[in-house]
C-alpha cells in the first residue's frame, strides 16, 4: 500500500473514533438526535461567529448540495438559524439558536474530556508531535489556488 494512502486510511479511521467517541459522549448529555456527518459542520458553528455558508462549506470539504442537505437538517433539528447577512444582504450567515449554544457548552466540556482521555492514553507530546506534522503535512499539499483561501 502507498504511504500517503496508508496516512489517509489511519486519518479516516482515527477521525472515526473520535467521532463515535464524542457523539457517544454528547448523547448521554442528551443530544440524540444528532449523525456523525453532523459533528464537523457545527464544530465549525460553533467555533466561528456566524460563518457563512460558503466558508463552512469550505472548511468542512463539502458540496453545497450536501451543504445544504445538512444545514436544513441541523436547522430543522432545532441546532441553528439561517439569517441576511448584515454587510452582504445576499450572503447567508448560520447562527446557534438557544438550543445551539446548549450544544455548544456540551461539545467544549465533552471535548476537554475526550482531549484529557486521549493525553492520558498518548501523552502531550505525542500528541504535539502528530499535529505538527500532519499540520506540516496539509499545507505543503495545498495547491496554490487553495493555499490563497486559507490566508
Amino acid at each position: 500500500m502507498k504511504k500517503i494512502s496508508e496516512i489517509g486510511s489511519l486519518l479516516k479511521k482515527t477521525y472515526r473514533i473520535y467521532s463515535n467517541d464524542l457523539l457517544a459522549q454528547l448523547q448521554s448529555k442528551g443530544f440524540i438526535d444528532l449523525r456523525p456527518s453532523f459533528l464537523e459542520i457545527l464544530m465549525y458553528i460553533c467555533d466561528n461567529d456566524a460563518p457563512s455558508i460558503k466558508e463552512i462549506g469550505y472548511a468542512c470539504g463539502l458540496k453545497k448540495q450536501t451543504m445544504t442537505s445538512h444545514l436544513n437538517e441541523l436547522e430543522k433539528r432545532g441546532y441553528i438559524l439561517r439569517k441576511i447577512g448584515d454587510k452582504d444582504r445576499r450572503e447567508l450567515k448560520v447562527i446557534l439558536t438557544s438550543y445551539g449554544e446548549k450544544f455548544k457548552f456540551a461539545l467544549l466540556e465533552v471535548s476537554e474530556n475526550l482531549e484529557q482521555d486521549y493525553l492520558d492514553v498518548i501523552g502531550e507530546v505525542e500528541i504535539d508531535r502528530v499535529v505538527m506534522t500532519l499540520d506540516n503535512l496539509y499545507k505543503k499539499m495545498l495547491r496554490d489556488d487553495q493555499q490563497s483561501m486559507l490566508l
